[in-house]
C-alpha cells in the first residue's frame, strides 16, 4: 500500500492491542489514517500500541470498551469519533477463541463465544453507523475459516464465526449504498506460540500452501477492503493457503 493513501482518514480497531490487532493498527497508521483502538483487559499492551502508533505522525487513542456491552460501546464510539471528528473505517477484530469438545460444552461457555464474537461486531457497528454513513465509511469483520467449515471442537466458536459470515452479508445489503461491509476470514495463522507448534506443524502439512498464514497476510487482506473501490461489498475472503479447499 502507498503511504498516506489513507490520509486523512479516521479508523477504529476493536481488540487492536495485540497480536493482529495490533499488527491492523499500525499497518492503517503507516497508511495515514487516526487510529484508535479497543482493549478490554491488556491495557499496557494497548498503550504502547497507541503510542507506537503516534510515531507514525498519525493521532492514536487507546480506549478500554467490552464490545459485549451496549454502553462501554457506545461511550468508546463516542470518543473515538469526538476525538477525530468522525470515523471512516471500522474493523472489528475482537473475539475470543476457544476448544472444547461439544459433549462438555456449557451453556456458559457458548454464550460468552457468541456474546464477544457476533453481538460484540454489531454493536459496536451499530453504535457507528451514524458516522460512518456521513463519510460513506467501511466495516471489516474479522471473521474465521471456521466460519465456513466445520471443526469437530470448536462447535461455539465455528457457529459464532459462521453468524458474522452471515452478518457480514446482511449488513452489505441493509447498509448499501452508504456503507461497504466486508469479511477477512484468516486459517490456521501461524503467531509464534511455541506451545502450538505440533498442532501448526500437522495443520501445515495439511494446507496446499504447505505452511501456514502469517498476520501480516492477514492485515494485507484487511487493508484490501480498506481501499478497494466501494463497490466491493458483502465478500468473504478466505486467507488460508488454500486449507479451505480439503
Amino acid at each position: 500500500m502507498a503511504a498516506g493513501e489513507l490520509k486523512g482518514k479516521a479508523a477504529l480497531v476493536t481488540g487492536g492491542a495485540r497480536r493482529i490487532g495490533r499488527e491492523i493498527a499500525l499497518a492503517l497508521a503507516e497508511a495515514g489514517a487516526d487510529v484508535g483502538i479497543t482493549y478490554l483487559r491488556s491495557g499496557r499492551a494497548a498503550r504502547q500500541t497507541a503510542q507506537d502508533i503516534r510515531r507514525h505522525g498519525v493521532r492514536g487513542l487507546a480506549l478500554a470498551c467490552d464490545v459485549r456491552d451496549e454502553k462501554s460501546v457506545r461511550n468508546a464510539v463516542k470518543r473515538v469519533t469526538g476525538e477525530f471528528g468522525g470515523l471512516d473505517l471500522l474493523v472489528n477484530n475482537a473475539a475470543i477463541y476457544e476448544t472444547v469438545e461439544f459433549e462438555k460444552m456449557t451453556v456458559r461457555q457458548w454464550d460468552e463465544m457468541f456474546a464477544t464474537n457476533a453481538r460484540g461486531p454489531f454493536l459496536v457497528s451499530q453504535a457507528a453507523l451514524k458516522s460512518l454513513r456521513q463519510r460513506h465509511g467501511r466495516i471489516i469483520h474479522l471473521g474465521s475459516l471456521g466460519g465456513l467449515r466445520p471443526w469437530g471442537t470448536h462447535a461455539h466458536y465455528c457457529a459464532s464465526k459462521a453468524a458474522l459470515t452471515m452478518l457480514t452479508q446482511v449488513m452489505a445489503k441493509a447498509l448499501a449504498p452508504d456503507i461497504a461491509v466486508n469479511c477477512v476470514a484468516p486459517g490456521m495463522i501461524d503467531l509464534g506460540d511455541s506451545r502450538n507448534a505440533g498442532f501448526l506443524r500437522r495443520i501445515a502439512g495439511k494446507t496446499p500452501m504447505q505452511r501456514n498464514g502469517t498476520a501480516e497476510e492477514v492485515v494485507h487482506a484487511v487493508m484490501f477492503f480498506a481501499t478497494a473501490p466501494e463497490f466491493i461489498t458483502g465478500q468473504i475472503l478466505a486467507v488460508d493457503g488454500g486449507l479451505g479447499l480439503e
